[in-house]
């Protein structure tokens, strides 16, 4: 009889959270992009939260009741707290876009929604690297990250530098300016993930 390995628990975990950060970030992405129904998108989106909270609960517990784990205890906090972010950030940010009732996206908040849908894509890469344990070929998704949040700093300018040139209205101009810094942040957000994972490549 041959004896099938168990799953690692972290490793598993990881894949169902970044999976789950990817799904969460299509739906930001169709979200951003149509702003037909702010409140219904807000609400998937925290379903999706929720149920990473319930992946991230299971790591957090399983490391409490494990003696040898595959990566450094520290290493596997830091990278499940730092995916958590990402998923925080677009939950804050879809309700933003639901508070202010934004029915018309521009085209920076297009980009930046679509530029933390490639970033989700690059992380479940990754972490599916991670799991098999091909970790030098994890550098070309943290950098392809890295890039990508070089990319939402510059449009992150540009999009300040419009909205006040372009607008006169105060109010728009409040509400923009923080739809577009919280979707800065979660880019930002996608960074830390690459650093952490970075972090682990170094210490393996």
């Amino acid at each position: 009889m041959i004896l099938k390995r168990k799953p690692d628990v972290f490793f598993e975990h990881f894949i169902l959270i970044a999976k789950n950060l990817r799904e969460a970030a299509r739906l930001f992405r169709e979200n951003v992009e149509l702003l037909e129904d702010t409140e219904t998108y807000a609400e998937n989106i925290k379903l999706l939260e929720d149920r990473g909270d319930e992946y991230t609960h299971t790591i957090f517990k399983a490391l409490n009741q494990t003696f040898i784990t595959p990566l450094e205890r520290e290493d596997i906090m830091l990278l499940t707290v730092k995916l958590d972010d990402v998923l925080d950030g677009m939950e804050a940010c879809s309700d933003l876009l639901d508070i202010y009732r934004i029915k018309e996206p521009d085209p920076y908040m297009r980009l930046f929604a679509r530029i933390v849908e490639n970033c989700t894509d690059e992380i479940v890469e990754a972490v599916q690297l991670l799991a098999a344990k091909k970790l030098p070929d994890i550098h070309r998704h943290t950098f392809r990250i890295n890039d990508l949040e070089k990319e939402a700093d510059q449009l992150y300018r540009e999009s300040l530098q419009v909205l006040f040139d372009e607008n006169s209205d105060l109010k728009k101009i409040i509400q923009f300016k923080e739809i577009y810094e919280k979707m800065e942040s979660i880019l930002d957000c996608c960074e830390d993930v690459a650093n952490a994972l970075e972090g682990i490549i170094m210490r393996s």
